[in-house]
């Protein structure tokens, strides 16, 4: 791939989706984008390229820009969010939303959902004192393709091998041959939607928790900065928002705070609140 082929291709996927690549990750093209040439009949990368300058193709440059956003997820990925939610998050929701009884919780970038799924299996441990509240869940991705998967919620025995215990393993899905489907009232509490996080997340409305986790990590820090700014107008005063391990506000926006002795959790800064109070 020459040069001016990669800076093409580079600041494509950083118009389309933010999404910052460095030459160290020429292979990561090679190995993303050959099955997108092979499927709109061109001879290889060269090629596909050439005609994405030319075509102004819609179609192919969503499938180039989904190919190269795609990333993976499983299960109660690395716990500790999790466990936050259960300890710290719940408890909190269910006292200070105790007048209106709802609240209401966005999985951003949420891959092949199991994330939200995860979640919505912690939120069926709480039926109980959940009901007659309305809990609603949206998870939002930029690729179709990774939603429509989500949707299915059908996952194969590697996938619900990788972080999801075997009880729930048991409890909330049902085997189909090497497959397993996720049950009907679990899949019901997520609603997926097409959103890409460049947009004004207003239409998506005001959210008490957001897992925003390992995708700042794929932007530059403007980008970073002016995502954390939209997703911080669309937080109740005293909301939640989860980033990744690897990721962090510090440095990056002044619109959040994080909790003491807690990890890749954070709420709105001082400075932020009655602002969010006053617009909500």
């Amino acid at each position: 791939m020459s040069p001016q082929d990669f800076d093409f291709i580079a600041q494509l996927l950083k118009q389309r989706s933010g999404l910052t690549i460095g030459p160290d990750k020429a292979y990561l093209l090679e190995s993303r984008l050959n099955p997108v040439a092979r499927k709109h009949g061109f001879n290889g990368l060269t090629d596909l390229i050439q005609g994405l300058r030319l075509r102004g193709d819609q179609t192919l440059t969503r499938d180039v820009v989904e190919a190269m956003t795609t990333n993976e997820s499983f299960f109660f990925r690395d716990t500790k969010p999790f466990d936050q939610f259960k300890r710290l998050v719940l408890p909190h929701l269910l006292e200070k939303r105790a007048a209106k009884r709802s609240f209401r919780i966005w999985s951003a970038a949420c891959s092949s959902g199991q994330e939200a799924y995860s979640l919505s299996m912690i939120l069926k441990e709480f039926e109980a004192k959940l009901a007659g509240w309305r809990v609603e869940m949206i998870a939002t991705d930029l690729s179709t393709e990774i939603l429509d998967k989500a949707k299915e919620g059908v996952y194969s025995q590697f996938e619900v091998q990788r972080g999801l215990p075997v009880q729930l393993l048991v409890k909330h899905f049902a085997q189909e041959g090497d497959r397993w489907r996720i049950a009907p009232d679990i899949k019901r509490m997520v609603t997926f939607r097409t959103f890409n996080l460049l947009d004004d997340p207003a239409p998506l409305g005001q959210f008490d928790v957001v897992f925003l986790r390992n995708v700042l990590i794929y932007f530059d820090q403007p980008t970073k900065t002016k995502v954390l700014e939209r997703v911080s107008r669309q937080m109740a005063p005293d909301g939640f928002l989860y980033l990744g391990g690897a990721e962090t506000v510090l440095g990056i926006s002044d619109k959040f705070q994080v909790f003491p002795g807690e990890r890749g959790i954070y709420g709105l800064s001082a400075a932020a609140q009655p602002r969010m109070a006053a617009t909500a």
